[in-house]
């Protein structure tokens, strides 16, 4: 049998394919490119740095949701390059590159969950595996016209997946379409224990994207609430300290002497991450707490819809806009991550033609319904 030519950008390993199904179900004939986080049975972690996959043991078994798509009968097309550590959502890792954006060519790709989503938008894979932390894949499936979810927080097991910050990481995954999405779901996640309510809309968080972004995501119709911006950088500054504290204590034992084994960016963000006391991490989980009871008032068992992320993909030559497309974008991100909720990326496009993404938030607990909604609204 011939293994498929790597794209090295995409993927570090894959086979033809590299994981049989284990099993016939809902999910017969579908691929999927595996995160470079979760474990394979017989594979190593290569977390999308050198370094950390030279020294990665082979793993003696499937994550649980690696085990549960082979279950399903899914087949593992290979295991698909993230940034480092997915302390990113660029998708630019400075060791492998970045994978292509085919429905932006020039533009990148979105992470951490970059070589997923590219393989799913490419037609190399049918399902993207990867994780959300902060917006890694809402940004990838709005930057690449693909449908994604990140699940409610503790939803879905997180055993054989190498974390980043515990509080928030989140299992999640990408499709080209709504359908497959919901069954994947169908697999992959416990039921319902909530009904979402109404879908509503912030004009001044929908203000925070670029006015293309924005107005295509308000194509979607929803009843307007009002939205405290002023809270909004306390509550990013919180989230963004914790995780740092958590990524801290998860990787600074190995990072230590290590440091620059990682690309620019990733090494200044665990740099900072290191500065970080316990005092500073239990001030920011209490501000988290706030912000979380805050966010619940603001919305009960509403979904919010807002932009996935806060613009279309920057070109991949111009580096320098980076960090402050991820702040903005963050802004939107850092809500269902707060909160601990579900969030569904629908694919929609500026009205030049370039793709981005429309995100319904929902209230925890309400994934599947979530899907559903989101697949009646696709433009």
């Amino acid at each position: 049998m011939t293994v498929p030519v790597v794209d090295g950008t995409t993927w570090r390993v894959v086979g033809a394919p590299l994981v049989r199904p284990t099993g016939t179900g809902s999910l017969d004939g579908e691929t999927v490119a595996v995160k470079d986080l979760y474990a394979v049975e017989g594979q190593r972690v290569g977390a999308g740095n050198p370094a950390w996959l030279e020294q990665a043991g082979l793993e003696p078994r499937h994550a649980t949701v690696v085990a549960r798509l082979l279950g399903a009968g899914a087949a593992v097309a290979g295991i698909a390059q993230t940034d480092e550590f997915a302390y990113s959502l660029a998708g630019t890792n400075a060791h492998h590159g970045t994978p292509p954006n085919p429905r932006a060519p020039g533009r990148i790709s979105g992470g951490s969950t970059s070589g997923s989503a590219t393989a799913v938008a490419s037609g190399q894979a049918t399902i993207g595996l990867g994780t959300d932390t902060g917006g890694s894949i809402r940004v990838p499936a709005a930057y690449q016209g693909l449908w994604g979810i990140r699940t409610t927080h503790g939803a879905v097991p997180v055993d054989g997946l190498l974390p980043l910050a515990p509080s928030f990481d989140t299992v999640g995954w990408l499709a080209r379409d709504a359908a497959l999405l919901g069954r994947v779901g169908d697999e992959l996640l416990p039921p319902d224990t909530v009904s979402p309510g109404r879908l509503v809309t912030s004009p001044e968080l929908t203000a925070l994207a670029d006015p293309a972004v924005a107005g295509a995501v308000g194509t979607i119709p929803a009843a307007p609430i009002e939205w405290p911006l002023a809270t909004m950088p306390d509550w990013l500054g919180a989230m963004q300290a914790l995780q740092a504290w958590e990524a801290w204590q998860q990787h600074g034992p190995w990072l230590e002497g290590r440091l620059e084994t990682l690309g620019a960016d990733v090494r200044s963000r665990f740099v900072r991450a290191s500065s970080i006391t316990p005092e500073v991490a239990e001030a920011a989980r209490e501000e988290v707490g706030r912000a979380r009871e805050a966010i619940a008032a603001l919305l009960g068992d509403d979904v919010l819809l807002l932009p996935s992320a806060s613009s279309v993909a920057p070109p991949l030559d111009d580096p320098a806009a980076l960090d402050a497309v991820r702040q903005a974008t963050m802004q939107l991100t850092c809500l269902a991550g707060i909160g601990g909720r579900p969030a569904v990326s629908i694919p929609v496009s500026t009205a030049d033609g370039r793709p981005a993404g429309a995100c319904l938030v929902g209230p925890r607990g309400s994934d599947r319904a979530l899907m559903a909604l989101a697949a009646t609204l696709a433009p």
